[in-house]
């Protein structure tokens, strides 16, 4: 089993020891780092799974080493601990505002910081498991439900896809891009609670790909009810002006108006009658390759 890695940024070396001992002890790799610049070359050869940071350092601050970290994509993600002697208000809320999970003043109860730990790696292994934007099953989560789906004698998947949505994020921005995920994320749900099973699934493997699990006499009713609920919702995403060209119901009027293509959805169905599976990856093979077919908004 995989060991999760603690780095641990801390310029008293007594602490830093004691520590590095403590956790090792309880079944962590530990890295160590007594300089901020140090910290920052560990983080860039090997991420850690979370990082115990003390804010007084010889070189730069803890604050700044957060702020670096969470300014590059690789080490974004990382989730801190601020270990501090600081217990001013401000100085927490500062470590709170950078993104930190927890900010614990010195003298501590190490049996407090290891539990505060594991529930730091816990709420992150969670996390990793559904998706960021829709909070919808993502990564394993989807895999072990395909995974499921080789036992069971009878299942249908449908697979949506959101189309035009980087044309829309480049129109529009991405905040209004992540809440057309959200809002195709909800429609599915909700068409799964009105018309699906108790066993059905929705899942968000990832970009503008969804997909529903069900049974074959349900897969074309949700397929129905959920394209219907989202032709209609993703009209309510454009200004009424830019719809209107696109559907070609106006003509541009200068030359700063900008054609934005319409979102639509694609939709194909895979269902266990259809052939013989034996594998996870057989069931992907067949998605790639299903018939799509497309819907416009009208």
């Amino acid at each position: 089993m995989k060991k999760n890695k603690i780095l641990i940024v801390e310029d008293d070396l007594d602490t830093s020891d004691m520590l590095r001992v403590y956790f090792e002890a309880q079944g962590y790799e530990v890295l160590t780092a007594a300089w901020g610049s140090d910290a920052l070359e560990i983080c860039q050869k090997t991420l850690p799974d979370l990082i115990i940071q003390d804010i007084r350092l010889p070189d730069i601050d803890g604050y700044e080493i957060c702020r670096r970290l969470r300014d590059n994509l690789r080490t974004s993600q990382i989730p801190f601990i601020f270990l501090t002697e600081k217990r001013e208000r401000e100085d927490k809320i500062a470590g709170l505002k950078l993104g930190a999970v927890d900010y614990i003043t010195k003298p501590f109860d190490v049996q407090e910081l290891r539990l505060r730990v594991r529930n730091a790696l816990r709420r992150v292994g969670y996390e990793s498991l559904v998706n960021p934007i829709t909070g919808l099953p993502s990564g394993r989560l989807v895999e072990e439900q395909l995974e499921l789906l080789l036992e069971k004698s009878e299942w249908a998947i449908l697979s949506i896809s959101v189309n035009e949505l980087e044309a829309f994020n480049e129109a529009y921005g991405f905040v209004a891009g992540d809440d057309v995920l959200r809002a195709v994320g909800l429609i599915l749900n909700n068409a799964v609670e009105e018309v699906g099973t108790l066993e059905d699934f929705v899942g968000h493997p990832g970009g503008a790909s969804f997909i529903m699990i069900t049974v074959p006499a349900k897969v074309e009713e949700l397929r129905d009810k959920g394209v219907t609920r989202l032709m209609r919702a993703i009209n309510y995403f454009y200004p009424i002006r830019d719809r209107e060209l696109a559907q070609g119901l106006v003509e541009e009027s200068s030359e700063d108006e900008k054609l934005v293509p319409l979102m639509s959805i694609s939709v194909s169905i895979v269902a266990n009658k259809d052939a013989s599976f034996t594998k996870v990856q057989q069931i992907r093979e067949a998605l790639t390759k299903a018939k799509q077919v497309n819907y416009q908004p009208s």
